[in-house]
């Protein structure tokens, strides 16, 4: 009996939380409903965004809204006053990168263990929110939709077959002992022979050159740390993707000193975020001024979060500017085989008939990306300095890959017709798709954008719809977007100079990209999101059943097409 008054109890409890929930909810809706009503009517003039910007679409005239009708925003502190930073003043990664609650010290831990644990990057916030609560459409469809992390997730059906078949489920003692710290050598050959022919090299590359570890995460702090001392710093363009600051500086102590990249086209940059030879030697002129010694660059090809695809006399230019200096070349290829765009071509720089200086040029790439496998963790360097090759091997046993996970990744390499004539074109093929719909909406709803042919994401422009050009602005929209359940990652997380950009990513089914979509337009106060995403739009993908109000509640829903109507 006491058992069944429990269990009662508990019921009645689930159901009281259950019926708040809907409260809040309704409140919510009709506080973002009454928002964009206001917005649809307002009067302002149209303002065009400017078509100068090469390789930026632009927006078509629209009108923009008045910031009352921004008036979803979470209550912030009072915006920064001015306009964005100087590009020149911020050397390292800015401190807006972290947020703005940051654990008190604790007595447990060293200064490292608290620096550490007290470090919070806009992106590591979002992604524990989104984990803590994660959009199901059946179990969970008040949950967050995440456009923020770059995750493949329109393969798992290829995968799922692949990976299911006998040749994957076989067992040897060796692969339960200790392996190599370097990677099975059975492995290290098949990524050698893999990149060989996927990134056409003019000679094989070899397996002792070659180094696998648990995620190219894991290479950059491993490489970092055999390349430089604490403090020491690596010269790197931005924006860049933010990880990777706590890649190489929690552990090693490595700072990043940042090259910036300026939105604006002008005489001597032919597009937006141009990166140049010339960009690097001024900012490492500007490093040794300050005093900081920079010991490597890293460069990322295809670009994350730009999706830009550098071309290979670029990247000789690059090169030669890490050669004439004596820096080591990070190179970061992992989006190397996510290219789908037709007027895009991709060249690695271990296709170059000769690398300006192969002992300091360093080639990272893993299955995270190219093989939609972000959970597998598996990455891989590829060097010809054999002194770097040792030191990493004896980094090794710290950030090893799983026996049996190694053979059967070794086994998907083998199998170039699975890989050449199923899983690589279709992958490229769903990658065009989702990107020109993720493309063509932003088209329609005016908000430019960087057309770009890699990678899963598109870096758009949403600096119209903040109150004031600022990163605390910024940051508020940002923060206003998870509120509504959206997850998308903003320029200062990428240490842009620019506020307002934010990175879309688009590999995931259509019907949440329309989700989250929607819900960006109506939380940005962008009216026309009623015209790209009309009802019997929405009701076709099932997006009005868990459309961005979430609600199971169809007077909610008649409700929301009567104001619709009214306005």
């Amino acid at each position: 009996m006491q058992q069944e008054a429990q269990a009662e109890e508990r019921r009645e409890q689930q159901e009281e939380r259950r019926a708040q929930q809907n409260r809040e909810h309704e409140l919510r809706l009709f506080s973002l409903f009454t928002g964009v009503l206001a917005a649809a009517r307002e009067k302002a003039d149209g303002i065009s965004i400017s078509t100068s910007k090469q390789g930026v679409i632009p927006a078509p005239s629209t009108a923009v809204p008045e910031p009352e009708s921004l008036s979803v925003h979470p209550s912030s502190p009072p915006p920064v006053q001015g306009s964005s930073p100087d590009p020149s003043a911020l050397p390292f990664t800015p401190s807006m990168l972290r947020g703005d609650q940051v654990p008190q010290y604790s007595c447990y831990l060293s200064r490292r263990g608290n620096s550490i644990r007290q470090h919070q990057g806009i992106l590591q916030e979002g992604y524990t929110q989104y984990h803590a609560n994660k959009y199901d459409e059946n179990s969970n469809p008040d949950g967050i939709i995440n456009m923020g992390t770059s995750e493949n997730k329109l393969c798992f059906d290829l995968l799922q077959e692949r990976l299911t078949q006998p040749d994957m489920l076989l067992m040897e003692p060796s692969l339960l002992q200790y392996p190599d710290w370097k990677g099975h050598c059975f492995l290290r050959e098949e990524v050698a022979k893999f990149l060989s022919e996927h990134c056409r090299s003019p000679v094989p590359l070899k397996a002792e050159n070659m180094v696998v570890m648990n995620g190219c995460g894991s290479i950059f702090c491993a490489v970092a740390a055999v390349l430089c001392d604490p403090d020491d710093a690596i010269l790197i363009p931005s924006p860049f993707y933010g990880v990777i600051t706590e890649d190489v500086d929690l552990y090693s102590g490595v700072k990043l000193y940042c090259v910036p990249l300026d939105s604006e086209v002008s005489e001597s940059d032919a597009r937006p975020f141009h990166l140049s030879a010339e960009k690097l030697e001024h900012a490492l002129e500007r490093a040794k001024k300050e005093g900081v010694n920079v010991r490597a660059v890293i460069l990322v090809n295809p670009h994350n979060p730009l999706g830009e695809i550098y071309t290979a006399e670029e990247m000789t230019s690059f090169l030669n500017f890490a050669k004439r200096h004596e820096l080591h070349a990070i190179v970061d290829e992992v989006y190397m085989l996510s290219v789908f765009g037709e007027d895009f071509s991709f060249h690695s720089v271990l296709s170059l008939e000769r690398i300006p200086d192969a002992q300091r040029t360093h080639v990272l790439w893993g299955l995270s990306k190219d093989f939609a496998m972000a959970g597998v963790r598996v990455g891989t360097v590829y060097s010809e300095n054999r002194d770097l090759v040792q030191a990493l091997d004896k980094l090794g046993n710290f950030h090893g890959v799983a026996g049996p996970l190694q053979r059967q990744v070794a086994q998907l390499l083998k199998d170039k017709e699975w890989l050449n004539e199923v899983f690589l074109p279709e992958n490229r093929r769903r990658l065009k798709k989702a990107h020109q719909y993720v493309a063509a909406q932003l088209t329609k709803l005016g908000i430019p954008y960087l057309h770009r042919g890699a990678g899963f994401f598109i870096w758009a422009d949403f600096s119209k719809y903040l109150k004031e050009q600022t990163f605390v602005e910024e940051l508020c929209l940002w923060r206003c977007f998870v509120k509504h359940r959206v997850l998308l990652s903003c320029s200062q997380a990428f240490s842009c100079s620019s506020p307002g950009w934010f990175r879309i990513v688009f590999t995931d089914q259509q019907r949440h990209l329309q989700l989250g979509l929607f819900t960006i337009c109506l939380v940005s106060g962008i009216s026309d999101a009623f015209r790209v995403f009309s009802p019997p739009s929405l009701k076709s993908s099932q997006v009005l059943k868990h459309s961005f109000i979430r609600s199971k509640e169809f007077t909610t829903l008649k409700t929301f097409f009567v104001l619709l109507q009214i306005s």
